[in-house]
């Protein structure tokens, strides 16, 4: 498959991250949901840059959340992506962009036990497309204070993803990571609650984008993450800011720096909106080769190609390039009794490399543009 979004070669990862979604700004309670809930959601992605149309992908899911037995809770959910349109094959270059037409469907299930100060969940997710499958499970746990206004979280996750491009560049290749998390929330004030979460994730095996010319890239990769959360209740307003600041690294030696801020603002009648905004920086990865070529073949081959080692490290993909990027987005919600809840959010994003902060991004690039949409609807019993 040849698309601009990433492969589902971080889903251990992903399973880790969804077990600590930060709260609102309230006591933190080791208790199952009170009731259950089912929620339809659809999304719609567009990206372009200039002369081409890019990926565009639809994606409905549903999701069911409910409570078990008194001290257990199971949740699950299921999405199925159609994804179409075209990719460069290196760089942003238009010319020889690879059209393609693929569906993805993934499914995960999580069980919890709740304890008197923790809970222990256990997690499996699948995804498959044509040419991509990913298998990964997870184990996560939290332990609170006595006042339970502080929550210690840990968790490990593995998957295992076999690639099989159409192009037959590669047969029956694998690449597997295993993800370890550490985290604390702590209620800092009535109004305040802070998060801090560290991620490490080790991965071996295939890493290369099988549909981009001269994608050589290391078949291991070592990621970190420091993430940092702060929600805050604004008395005067009844509303809710959350701020974030993730600091990202690995062993291709990219550095990236994202910065989130939101803002949750009931206005009545079940009414609320959230705007919000998103601004990151990435430092290339070090085999990453700029949109210079060699003088005697031309694009798209490598400064001295000829001579160069045929197994030589380096990358045309835009998404390993050094940049900036801006996302603003805004949400609309809608309380309708005690039982639904209807949201509509909307984002745009835009990358450049002139816009890298710190330094200067990778040049040559062109802009990158996406738009998202999505609808959601969720019934509680």
């Amino acid at each position: 498959m040849t698309t601009s979004r990433q492969p589902p070669q971080d889903l251990a990862a992903s399973l880790l991250a969804a077990a600590l979604l930060l709260p609102g700004v309230q006591a933190l309670a080791d208790e199952p949901p009170q009731g259950g809930s089912i929620s339809l959601r659809y999304l719609d992605y567009a990206d372009r840059q200039s002369g081409l149309d890019r990926i565009r992908a639809h994606s409905p899911s549903i999701s069911v959340t409910a409570p078990v037995a008194g001290d257990w809770s199971i949740e699950g959910t299921l999405t199925a992506d159609d994804v179409s349109g075209a990719s460069p094959r290196y760089h942003t270059a238009i010319s020889g962009a690879s059209h393609m037409q693929d569906e993805r469907k993934a499914g995960d299930f999580a069980v919890t036990r709740y304890f008197r100060r923790g809970t222990l969940t256990a997690g499996a997710a699948y995804s498959t497309e044509h040419d991509y499958v990913s298998r990964a499970l997870s184990l996560n746990g939290t332990l609170s204070s006595e006042d339970n206004n502080t929550t210690w979280a840990f968790g490990v996750a593995g998957s295992r993803d076999s690639i099989d491009p159409v192009n037959h560049v590669v047969v029956d290749e694998h690449k597997r990571t295993v993800s370890v998390l550490v985290g604390v929330t702590r209620v800092l004030t009535p109004n305040d609650i802070g998060q801090l979460t560290l991620t490490r994730t080790n991965g071996d095996g295939y890493f290369n984008d099988p549909y981009k010319l001269f994608d050589n890239r290391p078949r291991s990769r070592r990621q970190n993450t420091v993430l940092l959360r702060w929600n805050h209740f604004v008395d005067s307003t009844g509303g809710t800011s959350r701020l974030s600041y993730r600091y990202y690294s690995d062993s291709f030696r990219i550095r990236a720096h994202t910065l989130s801020g939101e803002y949750v603002q009931p206005l009545g009648g079940g009414w609320s909106i959230v705007p919000e905004l998103r601004l990151t920086t990435q430092s290339a990865a070090y085999f990453y080769y700029d949109p210079v070529y060699d003088g005697t073949l031309g694009p798209p081959f490598p400064p001295g190609f000829a001579n160069a080692d045929p197994n030589r490290l380096s990358s045309p993909d835009q998404r390993l390039s050094g940049f900036g990027a801006v996302t603003v987005g805004l949400k609309v919600q809608r309380e309708i009794g005690k039982l639904w809840t209807v949201d509509v959010k909307v984002e745009g994003y835009e990358q450049r490399g002139n816009w890298r902060l710190f330094h200067d991004g990778s040049p040559g690039l062109a802009p990158l543009h996406a738009r998202i949409f999505q609808v959601g609807l969720t019934r509680r019993w």
